[in-house]
């Protein structure tokens, strides 16, 4: 390709916005033209974000200065975007949005998960949910593509199989996220000072939690809308998510059958690996060797008592559960190779 395209960051001051810059600069057919932060404009980005030091000499602009770009991500808090999208969408003919505020398909959903209306229903039809293991050919063909929740995208991963199968109680779905500190985002608070925060293990919400929305949306299978069950913990890790998911067979399917179910949906797939083995410390997924990594790995074990099957599935929230989830569509709606800045495998030991 000779001509790169020039990509604009709006919200480029977070980890998610850091992660972001991060990937796009090791992107080879990607500019990263402008990134924006009200708070930091005029300062370098590596100010910030300080693993990015001599690997680009940007400085943050602020919004009101920004410029037409190919596309544009939108990395802004939630709620934040859907009162501006109209100004996006004439910098750029493709966005990718990365907060909450497009990614629930129903408006009827927001009051419900986030306690307002939504305040563009028109652009909310137009966006596609932007799971590329679930929605690639949907991403393929759209010029506005969501980012997904990193706990939904954890559990989703994870699950996803065994409902499209058929193979499980859509009525009993009960998941437990543990999640590192950086999910929270880089504001500080009570939470997070350090003698509050080090050596947790907190329950931060043990329901409703607002991600539990997707779930249910993006395991809806023929029509059959699941309850999922969810509960999210709060860990001493920076990065990194697991999701621990009891399901419950319908019939008394063997691991060897839902081994093959595994491979059929997630073979081809470049960023999910099924990590299940007999020997070793990592004989499940663990997110501490997914830093920095696109990757999903994903397990599971049947209950020898009962009908009851436990699927692991961990991430790095920062980039699978977000920013690296929104260059793998990016890499979608351009037709490239989905792996394109996305190649580092993560770290052992870490």
């Amino acid at each position: 390709m000779s001509q790169k395209i020039k990509v604009g960051i709006v919200g480029g001051s977070g980890y998610v916005g850091g992660e972001l810059v991060r990937l796009l600069l090791s992107h080879p057919h990607v500019e990263v033209a402008q990134v924006t932060s009200e708070t930091y404009a005029g300062k370098f980005i590596h100010t910030i974000h300080p693993n990015l030091r001599k690997r680009t000499d940007l400085k943050f602009v602020s919004m009101s200065q920004l410029r037409e770009a190919d596309l544009l991500f939108l990395a802004l808090p939630h709620g934040s975007a859907m009162g501006k999208i109209e100004r996006f969408a004439g910098l750029a003919p493709r966005l990718i949005d990365l907060s909450a505020d497009f990614r629930l398909r129903s408006p009827a959903d927001y009051p419900k998960w986030y306690g307002h209306e939504h305040e563009n229903k028109n652009f909310l039809a137009k966006f596609v949910y932007g799971i590329p293991e679930l929605h690639r050919a949907e991403i393929r063909e759209t010029n506005y593509a969501t980012g997904a929740g990193c706990l939904a995208t954890a559990t989703i991963l994870g699950l996803m199989p065994l409902f499209k199968h058929g193979v499980v109680d859509p009525n009993m779905v009960v998941v437990e996220g543990k999640v590192g500190s950086s999910a929270a985002g880089n504001k500080a608070s009570l939470a997070s000072h350090h003698p509050e925060r080090s050596g947790a293990v907190r329950s931060f919400q043990p329901t409703m939690h607002r991600h539990t929305g997707e779930m249910e949306q993006e395991l809806n299978f023929g029509g059959v809308t699941p309850r999922v069950h969810f509960s999210a913990t709060s860990i001493e890790a920076v990065r990194g998510i697991l999701a621990t998911c009891h399901v419950f067979l319908k019939e008394n399917l063997q691991e060897k059958e839902i081994w093959k179910i595994y491979r059929q949906e997630y073979g081809a797939e470049p960023f999910i690996r099924i990590v299940k083995t007999k020997e070793g410390v990592y004989r499940y997924p663990e997110p501490k060797i997914l830093s920095g990594s696109n990757y999903c790995d994903i397990g599971f074990e049947k209950d020898e008592n009962s009908n009851r099957l436990v699927v692991l599935s961990a991430i790095d929230n920062l980039v699978k559960g977000a920013s690296g989830n929104g260059v793998q569509a990016l890499n979608v709606m351009f037709g490239w190779d989905e792996t394109l800045g996305l190649e580092f495998p993560g770290l052992h030991p870490v």
